[in-house]
C-alpha cells in the first residue's frame, strides 16, 4: 500500500492540477490516516456483527417457543428482510458519499447501528427483534461507503491488496467477534447485543476525531435518484464490457455465503449439538484462515499469479469446502474442512479488484454500492432458500433427513459462477477507462 497518493492517476495533484482543497495535507493524511481508521472501523463493525451472530438464532428460537424447524423459518425471514434492507440503502449511501463525502456517511452509519443493536438488546418479543434488524440492516449498508474510501486513496495497481486487507479486518472481526459473542452468551443471550451497541459507539466516536475525508469536493458527483435506487446503481454494471458477467460472478457468492448467516447455527446444533460457546469457536477458526488469506497471502498471490487466476481458486476452494460442510459426521471433520475453505478468501480481494479497475474514479462509491445491492439481492434469496432447505431436510417424518443441504446448494451455486469466469473474464483483466461510464450520469 503506498505511502501517498503521489502514484495515484486518479489524485488531483498526479494530473497537475492546483488544488488547495486537495493538497498535502489531504494527500498524505487520507492514505495513512483514513486506510487506518477504515481498516479498524470495519474491524469494530464486523466485530458488533459476529457477537450477535452466535446468539441470533439462539435468541429467535428462544422467542419462538424453543421450537428449532419455526426458528428456522424466521431465521430466514430476518435475514432476508435484513438483506433487503442492504439492497434498498446500499445504493443510497453509496451516491450519497459520492456527493458528500465518505466521511460524514461513514460516522452517521456507526452511530445509527449502535442504537439499532440497543433496540435488539432490550427487544421483548420477535417483533422488536424484527424492527432491529430493519434498522441494523439500513445502518450496515455502510460498508460499500468503505470500500468506496479505499479506491479513493489506493491506485488501481494496488487496489486488490488494499481490498485483501479490507478482507482482512473482516476475517479478523469474525476472528474475535462470534468467540466473544458465543462467550458472553453461554451466560446471557442478551449480553452480546449490548457489547456490540458499544463496540459501534466506540467506533463512532473514535472516527469523529480521527477520519480524514478521501474524495475531494472537484471529484464528487451530484446526487441523483436515478443512480440511487437500486436498479439505476446497478444499471452501472453495463457501463463496461465485461464487468456484468464479474458482477454476476460474485453475486453467486454472495448468494452461497448467505448460508452461514441462514442456517450455521442451527445446522451445527441439529447435527453436533453445539453450545453457543462452541459455534463461536468455531467461527473463529474460520475467520483466522481468512485473516490468513486476505490479509498475509493475497499481496504476493496477485503478484504472482495475478488477479484472473485468483478468483478461480476461490470458488474452487469454496465449493470443495461446502462439500466437505455438507457430508461431515462430527465436529472435528469441520474442522479440518475449513482449511479447504479458506481458500475462499482469495475471491473477493481479487474479484473487486478487477472491477474496480474498469470504472472511473468518480463512481468508485456508486459501484460499491452496485456491488453491495448484488449483496442485497443475494441475501433476499438465500436466507428463505437455505433456510426452507433446512428446515425440509431435518424433519424427522420426512423423505430425506439431510442437515448439510444447504451447503450442497451453496457449493452448487459457486460452481455455476465458476462456469461464467471460466468463459468471460478476459486474462488481461478489464481495462482502465479514463471516462467509462460517464454517459450514464
Amino acid at each position: 500500500m503506498p505511502k501517498s497518493n503521489a502514484t495515484n492517476p486518479y489524485h488531483p495533484e498526479s494530473s497537475g492540477q492546483s488544488d488547495p482543497s486537495a493538497s498535502g495535507g489531504l494527500k498524505h493524511t487520507a492514505s495513512k490516516a483514513g486506510i487506518a481508521f477504515i481498516m479498524i472501523t470495519v474491524l469494530l463493525d464486523v466485530l458488533s456483527l459476529g457477537v450477535v451472530i452466535p446468539v441470533l438464532a439462539k435468541l429467535i428460537k428462544e422467542l419462538s417457543n424453543d421450537n428449532t424447524a419455526e426458528a428456522a423459518g424466521y431465521v430466514g425471514l430476518f435475514g432476508t428482510i435484513w438483506a433487503g434492507m442492504q439492497f434498498i440503502f446500499s445504493p443510497v449511501m453509496g451516491a450519497l458519499s459520492d456527493r458528500f463525502g465518505r466521511r460524514p456517511v461513514l460516522l452517521l452509519s456507526a452511530a445509527g447501528l449502535a442504537i439499532d443493536y440497543v433496540i435488539m438488546a432490550l427487544a421483548p418479543n420477535l417483533t422488536w427483534l424484527f424492527v432491529g434488524r430493519i434498522l441494523t440492516g439500513i445502518t450496515a449498508a455502510s460498508f460499500s461507503t468503505a470500500s468506496a474510501y479505499i479506491a479513493d486513496v489506493t491506485p488501481p495497481e494496488k487496489r486488490s491488496a488494499a481490498f485483501g486487507l479490507f478482507g482482512a479486518a473482516f476475517g479478523l472481526g469474525f476472528v474475535l467477534g462470534p468467540a466473544m459473542g458465543g462467550y458472553l452468551g453461554d451466560f446471557n443471550l442478551r449480553l452480546p447485543f449490548w457489547v456490540a451497541a458499544a463496540l459501534t459507539a466506540m467506533n463512532a466516536i473514535y472516527g469523529f476525531f480521527v477520519l480524514p475525508e478521501s474524495l475531494p469536493v472537484e471529484k464528487r458527483s451530484s446526487f441523483r435518484w436515478s443512480r440511487a435506487n437500486p436498479i439505476g446503481s446497478l444499471n452501472l454494471l453495463r457501463s463496461c464490457p465485461g464487468l456484468l458477467p464479474m458482477a454476476i460472478i460474485l453475486f453467486t457468492y454472495q448468494l452461497a455465503h448467505n448460508v452461514f448467516s441462514s442456517v450455521f447455527v442451527l445446522y451445527t446444533d441439529e447435527r453436533f449439538g453445539w453450545t453457543a460457546g462452541m459455534v463461536g469457536g468455531a467461527l473463529s477458526v474460520v475467520g483466522i484462515l481468512n485473516f490468513i488469506v486476505q490479509g498475509v497471502l493475497v499481496r504476493p498471490a496477485v503478484e504472482w499469479v495475478g488477479e484472473r487466476v485468483l478468483v478461480f481458486v476461490g470458488l474452487l476452494g469454496g465449493m470443495i469446502g461446502f462439500i466437505a460442510y455438507a457430508v461431515v459426521d462430527t465436529g472435528q471433520q469441520f474442522f479440518l474442512s475449513t482449511i479447504l475453505f479458506s481458500l475462499m478468501g482469495f475471491f473477493s480481494a481479487s474479484i473487486q479488484g478487477l472491477m474496480s479497475k474498469g470504472i472511473d474514479p468518480t463512481r468508485q462509491g456508486q459501484l460499491s454500492g452496485a456491488n453491495s445491492s448484488l449483496n442485497g439481492i443475494a441475501g433476499m434469496i438465500g436466507p428463505t432458500l437455505f433456510s426452507s432447505v433446512f428446515e425440509q431436510t431435518i424433519q424427522p417424518d420426512g423423505p430425506w433427513y439431510w442437515p448439510g443441504a444447504p451447503f450442497a446448494l451453496a457449493a452448487t451455486c459457486l460452481g455455476i459462477g465458476l462456469l461464467i469466469g471460466l468463459f468471460t473474464i478476459p486474462r488481461s483483466g478489464l481495462r482502465t477507462p479514463t471516462n467509462l461510464g460517464q454517459e450514464h450520469v
